[in-house]
């Protein structure tokens, strides 16, 4: 399915039903993305909400010579988790937690929980790409976990295409190095 233009982008985010069409389109993706790096199924929940809010808030700046929406969104998801990470490491001490969120459900719960569990298999890969330095991190973590082609990868990071392919590479060297093992094999081996 082909991209929205970027003109209709800003429409489809102000019109409800065109929302919810690109909603339905990118969310299970996006809620993927999260799982793989939350395991509490509300925040999950939360976070991907806030990464489509945050896509209503900023559909003007979205740029096709960029990269697709899906990279797109995808940069926003990285931005989200890693604002409530840093939000997160703040607040470890503190109480109330979970004040203000949105009671789930027991089959929201259930979907999450299958979610996290469905994810399961990809966290020995992101423990090992967690000890890469930031920037090879950040372009294995879009290819090898979530999947992104390395010119999505590059548009969600703001890198250019050649950029991420040299840190994707060193990224995968230190990875078969440290392990003997290419990325895609870490992951298989914990299925």
């Amino acid at each position: 399915m082909a991209d929205i233009p970027p003109e209709d982008l800003r429409q489809t985010m102000r019109d409800p039903e065109a929302f919810e069409v690109f909603y339905r389109r990118h969310a299970e993706r996006v809620s993927r993305f999260v799982a793989r790096r939350m395991t509490d199924p509300h925040m999950v929940d939360d976070l991907t909400t806030d990464v489509f809010l945050a896509a209503v808030d900023t559909a003007d700046t979205y740029r096709p010579d960029r990269g697709s929406q899906e990279a797109w969104l995808f940069g926003i998801a990285r931005n989200v988790v890693a604002s409530e990470l840093r939000r997160a490491a703040r607040e470890l001490h503190k109480s109330g937690r979970a004040a203000g969120r949105r009671p789930l459900d027991g089959d929201d719960i259930a979907r999450l929980e299958e979610r996290i569990d469905a994810e399961r298999a990809a966290r020995p890969l992101l423990s090992a790409i967690a000890r890469l330095p930031k920037s090879l991190r950040a372009v294995a973590e879009l290819v090898d976990i979530d999947g992104l082609s390395v010119t999505d990868a590059a548009a969600a990071l703001r890198i250019r295409v050649a950029t991420a392919r040299v840190r994707l590479h060193r990224a995968h060297r230190r990875l078969m190095t440290e392990s003997g093992n290419r990325p895609e094999t870490i992951l298989e081996g914990s299925s």
